[in-house]
C-alpha cells in the first residue's frame, strides 16, 4: 500500500518541513505520489512540499481525494472532505505502483478510483480530543449524520433509529441521482467498506455490513463485488461507522485483491471468485411471515460472505 504516511498533530495537517523530509526518505528514480485528503490545510502544506521538491530535482505528483457525500450541493469552495473511501484509493495506487505503471499512470489509476467512491459516515458519540473535556454536543438517543473524521458537525442530528434505517438513509444519499456524487448505476458492480470509527465492535459493524449488501442488491440493483469490514480510517474514541461505495471493474477489483504486507489489509480468499450476482426479492407465500423473508436474506448474505468476501 503507502510507503510512507506523515503525521501531525492531532486534527491538524503535518508541516511542509516534515513532509518534504518524507519525500527525501522514500523518493526513488520512478518518483512519489501524495495521496491527500481534501483538507485545506493538507493541500496547502503538502502543495508547497511538493513544489518545494519539484525544485529539487525529484518527480512528483499529487491526487486529493474528496469522498464525503453528506453534504447536498453547493459543495462550496472548499469541496467534498475526504474520509474512508481514501483507503481503498491507497490500495489502488499501491497495487498499481508494485506492477510497476509509471508516477503518470499510477497518479492516474488513483485520480479515477477517487473519483468511483463516495462515503457518508454516522456517530453516535463526538470524539475528545486529549487533554480536552468530552464535548455535549450529542446528548442521549441522538446520531448525527455526515459529520467529519476530525470531529466536525455533521449534516444534520437525528434521534437515534434501527440500524437497518441508518443503512438505507446512508446508501440513499451516497447513490443519490440528484448529488450525483458517484457515478453509479442499477446493474454496475461495487466495492462496500463499512469502517468503524474508533469505538465501534467489530460486530455491530458487521451488524451494518449485513443490513448494507442486501439493501445494495434489492433496493439499487447493484452486484456487490467485495465486502470490507473494519477500522480503516478512525477518529479517536467516536462511536460509529461509515459507508464507502466504490463502482468496480476488473482493473479496479485486480488491484484490491493483489497482495500486501501491510497488516491491517484483510486478508482475501485465494483463487478465482465467482462473479456477485444481482439477486431477484422471492415474493413472500401466505404462509411466510415478513421476518421468516428477512431471515432468509440475511442468512443467504451469511453464507455468501464465508464464500467470498475478504
Amino acid at each position: 500500500m503507502l510507503t510512507a504516511a506523515i503525521c501531525g498533530d492531532v486534527f491538524a495537517s503535518p508541516p511542509v518541513d516534515s513532509i518534504l523530509a518524507g519525500i527525501h526518505a522514500v523518493t526513488g528514480p520512478m518518483g512519489c505520489l501524495l495521496i491527500v485528503t481534501n483538507y485545506t490545510g493538507d493541500r496547502l502544506n503538502f502543495g508547497l512540499a511538493a513544489e518545494q521538491a519539484k525544485s529539487e530535482g525529484y518527480k512528483v505528483e499529487i491526487v486529493i481525494v474528496g469522498d464525503d457525500c453528506a453534504l447536498p450541493p453547493p459543495r462550496g469552495i472548499a469541496g467534498r472532505r475526504g474520509l474512508a473511501g481514501t483507503i481503498l484509493v491507497n490500495k489502488i495506487a499501491g497495487a498499481a505502483a508494485a506492477a510497476g505503471l509509471s508516477l503518470a499512470d499510477v497518479a492516474a489509476e488513483a485520480k479515477r478510483a477517487s473519483e468511483m467512491v463516495g462515503t457518508m459516515g454516522v456517530a453516535l458519540s463526538v470524539c475528545t480530543l486529549p487533554g480536552q473535556v468530552t464535548s455535549d454536543r450529542l446528548g442521549p438517543g441522538k446520531m448525527e449524520l455526515g459529520l467529519g473524521i476530525h470531529g466536525e458537525p455533521g449534516a444534520a442530528v437525528a434521534d437515534l433509529q434501527p440500524v437497518d434505517v441508518v443503512v438505507s438513509h446512508v446508501l440513499k444519499q451516497i447513490l443519490s441521482t440528484e448529488t450525483n456524487y458517484v457515478p453509479i448505476t442499477r446493474g454496475n458492480r461495487v466495492v462496500l467498506m463499512i469502517n468503524g470509527l474508533g469505538a465501534t465492535p467489530v460486530m455491530e459493524l458487521m451488524i451494518a455490513a449485513g443490513k448494507a449488501v442486501p439493501n445494495l442488491q434489492l433496493e439499487h440493483g447493484l452486484a456487490v463485488e467485495r465486502v470490507y469490514t473494519g477500522s480503516f480510517m478512525t477518529s479517536l474514541d467516536m462511536a460509529g461507522f461509515s459507508i464507502s461505495i466504490m463502482k468496480a471493474d476488473e482493473v479496479i477489483l485486480k488491484h484490491l485483491d493483489a497482495t500486501t504486507k501491510a497488516p491491517h489489509w484483510p486478508v482475501g480468499v485465494d483463487g478465482n471468485r465467482p462473479p456477485a450476482k444481482i439477486p431477484v426479492p422471492m415474493p413472500p407465500s401466505h404462509s411466510m411471515k415478513s421476518d421468516e423473508v428477512s431471515l432468509l436474506y440475511s442468512n443467504a448474505f451469511l453464507m455468501n460472505t464465508k464464500w467470498q468476501s475478504p
